[in-house]
């Protein structure tokens, strides 16, 4: 009983901290609202610490708490799902907000939204326990949808500028087309299986795996778990950015850093990876699923990392390697490899979390210029930020040891191996990603930190960023006055920075073994081994962490790796004209990216342009046509026209009524006779 209580507390924690700072925001001064949220999200971490020691001594846990509704004989629930796969989640979620919420008192402290803004992200952080600590996927949908709430707030959150509203409106729009597909697979799930409890679900889904869904009438069937798995993964491409609803991810950089930082490490985009890992019973039924996932994440893996080349602004080169990581943890699901996918959702956490914040710093330093063409040499003004940047860096192109490499390579092993349709695709896909992001993240690396100086020249290209509205608040200008220098950011901001590099350091050397090569997802994650062996021949060749690392160094992602950040401290740091002179000789390839394959004029074409046509139609058959036309002004017509015939016989003169009072006897009369 008393650790229910905990696990109570974990959710609860954060909620009351959002509720303390966004019901009285108006009033209660900033440390208040700091204080409470940090202190809730604080509590979580703690207690979830607890929570992971005693699932790691074997005390699991899968019951309700509470019983919210009743209806006949089913019961929705609030329940929760304790074991190694929630708790793992937990600590990401709690750890990476908490240094966020830390972080967020440097980076926001002169905005007028201050206590709105920890009251959003402390609300973003229960949602996202919510959603990981489940028992049925009825909760499932709840946090499901608060977290796509919170982002929408969020993502918008500087309401008075038209590109975040604009962007907070397609990142809600875009995710209601997955989570339409979503609550379609859920709706499947309780019309076939009569339950939404994940453990009766998983019981009773191989009496289902021959079972044929009609698609079109008897003819044309498909395999129900197939049709199932693709609708739940059709949410999880939504939450999870993966093409073609990735569309979303880059546009949310319009919120404040911290949020992007959250969003992209350990909330909102994990939430579809942690999704299909907890219903691999599900999708190892069925083979035509898991294809479709491989090849819709090794095209979001490659195809999303070559976008991050040509950014300009140190956001969007991250947000894009977000996108192109999301991409190899799909593949990893694909191949059956989910507790690889879970093991790179970890680590990805810690040095993604690490970079976005990184970049929040040099924002401040170079006084709110994004474009990192304007900046450079910037090593000796911030050495925290630089050290920890390029922790994050080396960590997210998998340099043997870091964690980042642990998950990477297992990844593009597991594939490797893979016999579902589609891998050898992804298998290319995912090691031409590991040059293109060398490529990309170094790009930015150099040009922020090394080379020459390009700020305070009064040449800014022309970019805007976070604080476009807050200038006449603030006093904002973008970029350094002539002959300013930039400066390290305060301790509140630098420390989360160093909290974040120590688990991109460590945490995959120390997680592998157990988390991948060991027994921690037994019996929580399941893998048809006979149907789908790719990971369990990985782990065959599999010898510990060190001789995975020091294997590393005859391998060909090593070798990508490096060429990639090689060429680019080359391109960039040597030759800055040979990018020049390729841009100009593949200028439509350069025009192709710069519009992101055109998917926004595509989505705006097949989706927005197909709704307003369906509406048109609606308006035009439905509402003029039927309800106005036929219904509203048919019945005043036929009002109308009766009301003209009447009035022939309202002519004045008493012989006409006479005459038609005898009609009317004669006609009655007739009537009478003919009954009679």
């Amino acid at each position: 009983m008393q650790m229910q209580k905990l696990y109570l507390l974990v959710p609860l924690a954060p909620l009351i901290g959002a509720m303390i700072a966004g019901l009285f925001c108006r009033v209660i001064p900033r440390w208040v609202a700091h204080t409470a949220t940090i202190t809730g999200v604080a509590v979580a971490f703690i207690a979830s610490v607890l929570i992971f020691q005693d699932v790691q001594a074997g005390n699991t846990f899968n019951g309700p708490v509470y019983t919210w509704l009743t209806s006949g004989d089913y019961k929705f629930e609030v329940g929760f799902m304790i074991d190694t796969l929630t708790t793992t989640m937990m600590l990401v979620v709690t750890f990476v907000s908490l240094m966020v919420h830390i972080y967020t008192i440097g980076y926001m402290q002169e905005d007028p939204g201050y206590n709105r803004f920890f009251s959003y992200i402390s609300l973003f952080t229960f949602s996202m326990l919510m959603l990981v600590m489940s028992n049925n996927f009825m909760q499932l949908f709840f946090g499901w949808e608060a977290v796509g709430l919170v982002s929408y707030l969020l993502i918008g959150f500087w309401y008075t500028r038209p590109t975040a509203i604009f962007a907070n409106m397609k990142a809600f729009l875009v995710n209601r087309v997955g989570d339409f597909g979503f609550i379609l697979g859920i709706g499947l799930i309780l019309t076939y299986f009569g339950t939404l409890d994940y453990v009766e679900v998983f019981r009773k889904a191989p009496e289902f795996a021959n079972t044929m869904y009609p698609l079109m009438g008897e003819g044309s069937a498909v395999s129900l778990m197939t049709i199932t798995c693709i609708c739940l993964f059709i949410g999880a491409m939504g939450k999870s950015a993966q093409v073609p609803l990735h569309v979303w991810l880059p546009d949310s950089m319009e919120g404040p850093t911290p949020i992007s930082a959250l969003i992209h490490a350990a909330t909102m985009v994990t939430a579809g990876i942690f999704m299909v890992s907890r219903m691999s019973p599900l999708f190892e039924l069925s083979t035509t699923a898991l294809s479709f996932v491989i090849v819709i994440g090794a095209v979001t893996a490659l195809f999303m990392g070559f976008l991050g080349i040509i950014q300009n602004d140190i956001k969007r080169v991250v947000a894009y390697s977000t996108l192109s990581q999301l991409g190899y943890m799909t593949v990893a699901l694909g191949a059956s490899a989910y507790s690889v996918a879970i093991f790179h959702l970890m680590t990805h956490a810690f040095f993604k979390a690490l970079l976005f914040l990184a970049a929040g710093s040099v924002i401040i330093g170079m006084h709110h210029d994004q474009d990192i063409r304007n900046m450079g040499g910037l090593r000796k003004y911030m050495p925290i930020t630089w050290i920890t940047s390029l922790i994050g860096s080396l960590a997210l192109i998998g340099t043997p040891f870091l964690a980042g490499f642990y998950s990477k390579d297992s990844i593009i092993e597991a594939v490797k191996f893979s016999n579902i349709p589609g891998s050898g695709f992804a298998y290319f896909a995912v090691m031409a990603g590991v040059f293109v992001t060398a490529f990309y993240s170094f790009r930015m690396y150099f040009l922020v930190f090394h080379g020459e100086e390009r700020f305070g020249k009064g040449d800014h290209h022309d970019h805007h960023d976070d604080h476009d509205d807050e200038e006449a608040s603030h006093d904002h200008h973008h970029g350094l006055a002539p002959g300013q220098k930039p400066h390290e950011t305060p301790w509140v901001v630098t420390l989360p920075l160093v909290l974040l590099a120590i688990p991109s350091v460590a945490i995959g050397f120390i997680g592998i073994g157990p988390m991948v090569a060991g027994d921690y997802f037994k019996g929580v994650i399941y893998v048809d081994n006979a149907a789908h062996p790719a990971l369990a021949t990985f782990l065959e060749h599999f010898h510990g962490a060190v001789a995975m690392g020091l294997h590393a160094f005859s391998t060909p992602p090593f070798y990508l790796a490096l060429a990639g950040v090689v060429l680019s401290w080359f391109f960039y740091m040597k030759r800055p004209d040979i990018p020049a002179a390729i841009q100009r000789r593949f200028s439509a390839i350069h025009t192709l990216f710069e519009n992101k394959y055109y998917f926004d004029k595509i989505n705006e074409f097949v989706f927005a342009g197909g709704a307003r046509a369906l509406g048109k139609g609606f308006w035009r058959g439905g509402d003029v046509a039927i309800i106005d036309g036929l219904i509203v002004n048919g019945s005043a017509k036929l009002v109308g026209w009766f009301a003209t015939v009447i009035r022939f016989f309202q002519t004045g003169y008493v012989y006409h009524y006479a005459f038609t009072m005898i009609i009317g006897v004669f006609v009655l009369m007739t009537l009478w006779i003919n009954r009679a």
